[in-house]
């Protein structure tokens, strides 16, 4: 097992690298970059340029861009330089800093494969570099916004699963009973509303829109949190979670019922089971001393997965609905600013964690069935 985790591991950085290539070859045909927004920003009065700050390799080369033409011509140099996009070269022998004020000193372009190096090399020790808009670490970024969507991905999985499971075994030993037919029904229904328009309900419903008003409309917390005892933080944390993580699991919750019933089925067909019944062990023993770890391989061992699918998701519009500051925000307003370092270091950050989520995915199976011998079906 462990040549096979080591060969796995070895296919992470090739795969790493191939998805950090075509996303960034994609961003090079983008029209619009950092300097078009800075532009924009500039002309409809905001404060971008006090923003602008941080410097970071990636990104769209923005030289000749013709959105960029309302700026001063210093500024946009210096603009360039900051966003990682050129450098500043001086004259061979040039003593002082090199500095664009400089008259021995110009700026030049760095074509895209070097900063596409520059950047992999950053990266590589984790240097995420700086937002271009927001003045702040893209990793300090990342940990101050990660808190909610794990809160969203990790209680919706765990939910998901203390529920489906039982009701899949349920499903599975009553096959074709009335008791089968309403609660698929009722899952296929579930499966088929897209968690924002339940989300929507659920506000309308619950959160005081037209009904009643049982639970807080936005946010993870309340005004007085800071006031509020331990046990009285524990209570308003999870008074605030119950609607966006029931909005977010119901998709999930449909998926790994129906699995669970599948997989019960199938192995309940199975020859040992009709030979456990021959040998007369009670249903429940034969249930659960033979056939559950056999069925359940498939559901256990899809967690990682399943988490990692909750957690990207539907999260931005989960968020956006019940005013949560997370990553899909965070994600979604780096591409609408061109914001390459928070594109590319999420991008990269959760790349891998999807890769290594797969390597846990093959554990799993491992640790749920011993006879899994991956190095045996690799040969």
């Amino acid at each position: 097992m462990g040549a096979y985790i080591l060969r796995r591991l070895l296919l992470v950085i090739p795969t790493l690298i191939g998805i950090m290539v075509i996303n960034f070859a994609l961003t090079q045909f983008v029209p619009g970059g950092p300097i078009d927004q800075v532009r924009a920003r500039f002309e409809g009065g905001g404060d971008a340029l006090d923003a602008v700050g941080g410097t970071s390799g990636g990104g769209v080369q923005e030289e000749g861009y013709n959105g960029a033409r309302g700026l001063p011509p210093e500024f946009l140099a210096k603009l360039k330089v900051q966003f990682g996009f050129s450098r500043i070269v001086c004259a061979e022998g040039f003593m002082g800093t090199p500095s664009l004020r400089a008259p021995e000193c110009h700026e030049e372009p760095i074509p895209a494969l070097e900063r596409f190096f520059i950047m992999m090399g950053k990266f590589l020790v984790f240097d995420f570099g700086d937002s271009y808009f927001q003045g702040k670490s893209v990793v300090a970024l990342i940990l101050d916004k990660m808190p909610v969507s794990i809160t969203l991905g990790l209680w919706s999985t765990l939910i998901a699963y203390l529920v489906s499971i039982p009701l899949g075994i349920r499903k599975a030993m009553h096959d074709g009973s009335r008791f089968d037919t309403w609660t698929s029904g009722i899952i296929i229904a579930a499966y088929a509303i897209p968690s924002f328009l339940f989300a929507i309900l659920l506000m309308v419903v619950f959160a005081g829109g037209s009904y009643f008003q049982w639970f807080p409309l936005r946010g993870l917390t309340s005004p007085n949190w800071d006031s509020l005892s331990p046990l009285g933080k524990v209570l308003d944390y999870l008074w605030h979670i119950v609607l966006p993580v029931t909005a977010q699991l119901i998709s999930s919750f449909a998926t790994l019922t129906l699995l669970t019933k599948n997989s019960f089925l199938d192995e309940i067909r199975k020859q040992y089971v009709m030979t456990a019944r021959a040998k007369g062990l009670t249903e429940n023993r034969v249930l659960y001393g033979h056939v559950f770890r056999n069925a359940m391989l498939l559901v256990i061992s899809g967690f990682p997965a399943l988490f990692l699918a909750v957690f990207f998701g539907s999260s931005l519009l989960i968020e956006v609905i019940f005013s949560l500051d997370g990553l899909g925000q965070l994600s979604y307003r780096a591409l609408l600013d061109r914001d390459y370092p928070i594109i590319f270091g999420t991008l990269y950050a959760f790349g891998l964690i999807g890769l290594v989520m797969g390597i846990l995915s093959d554990l799993m199976y491992v640790l749920v069935d011993p006879r899994i011998d991956f190095e045996k079906r690799a040969g």
